[in-house]
Protein backbone atom coordinates (compact mmCIF):
# COMPACT_ATOMS: atom_id res chain seq x y z
CA UNK A 1 0.00 0.00 0.00
CA UNK A 2 1.09 3.39 -0.41
CA UNK A 3 0.58 6.14 1.29
CA UNK A 4 -2.42 8.09 -0.06
CA UNK A 5 -4.79 4.68 0.23
CA UNK A 6 -3.26 4.46 3.88
CA UNK A 7 -4.51 8.20 4.75
CA UNK A 8 -7.85 7.26 2.46
CA UNK A 9 -8.60 4.02 4.75
CA UNK A 10 -7.67 6.22 7.88
CA UNK A 11 -10.63 8.60 6.89
CA UNK A 12 -13.19 5.89 6.53
CA UNK A 13 -12.53 4.93 9.83
CA UNK A 14 -12.25 7.69 11.59
CA UNK A 15 -16.29 8.63 10.48
CA UNK A 16 -18.47 8.57 13.32
CA UNK A 17 -22.15 7.87 12.75
CA UNK A 18 -24.12 9.68 14.95
CA UNK A 19 -24.35 12.85 16.19
CA UNK A 20 -21.54 14.07 18.49
CA UNK A 21 -23.01 16.78 20.13
CA UNK A 22 -25.11 13.87 22.11
CA UNK A 23 -22.65 11.72 22.57
CA UNK A 24 -20.78 14.45 24.45
CA UNK A 25 -23.99 16.14 26.11
CA UNK A 26 -22.94 14.82 29.83
CA UNK A 27 -19.60 16.62 30.05
CA UNK A 28 -21.03 20.11 30.38
CA UNK A 29 -24.21 18.69 32.46
CA UNK A 30 -21.66 17.25 34.93
CA UNK A 31 -19.73 20.42 34.90
CA UNK A 32 -22.40 22.73 35.55
CA UNK A 33 -23.65 20.12 38.16
CA UNK A 34 -20.06 20.39 39.78
CA UNK A 35 -19.48 24.07 39.95
CA UNK A 36 -23.52 24.42 41.45
CA UNK A 37 -22.20 22.05 44.11
CA UNK A 38 -18.64 23.72 44.77
CA UNK A 39 -21.36 27.03 44.28
CA UNK A 40 -23.46 25.95 47.16
CA UNK A 41 -20.26 25.33 49.36
CA UNK A 42 -18.70 28.65 49.09
CA UNK A 43 -22.24 30.16 49.54
CA UNK A 44 -22.74 28.32 52.94
CA UNK A 45 -19.32 29.82 54.75
CA UNK A 46 -21.27 33.61 54.01
CA UNK A 47 -21.72 35.29 57.09
CA UNK A 48 -20.07 32.49 59.45
CA UNK A 49 -18.28 35.27 61.49
CA UNK A 50 -21.22 36.98 62.81
CA UNK A 51 -23.11 34.08 63.75
CA UNK A 52 -21.01 33.76 66.56
CA UNK A 53 -20.07 37.12 67.24
CA UNK A 54 -21.00 36.55 71.09
CA UNK A 55 -18.46 34.67 71.27
CA UNK A 56 -15.89 36.60 69.88
CA UNK A 57 -16.70 39.50 71.66
CA UNK A 58 -16.42 37.10 74.96
CA UNK A 59 -13.24 35.84 73.99
CA UNK A 60 -11.80 39.65 73.32
CA UNK A 61 -12.97 40.72 76.78
CA UNK A 62 -11.43 38.01 78.45
CA UNK A 63 -8.20 38.35 76.68
CA UNK A 64 -7.92 41.72 75.76
CA UNK A 65 -4.48 42.18 77.76
CA UNK A 66 -2.80 39.06 76.36
CA UNK A 67 -2.10 40.46 72.74
CA UNK A 68 1.33 41.10 72.40
CA UNK A 69 1.13 44.38 70.87
CA UNK A 70 3.67 44.50 67.63
CA UNK A 71 3.88 45.79 64.19
CA UNK A 72 4.05 49.29 63.19
CA UNK A 73 4.08 51.95 66.22
CA UNK A 74 3.94 49.78 68.94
Amino acid sequence: MTFAPLIAFAAEEAEHSGNVMLETVWYPIIALCVFFFLAMVTLSYKNVANRHAHKAEAYAKEHADDAPQAGHGH
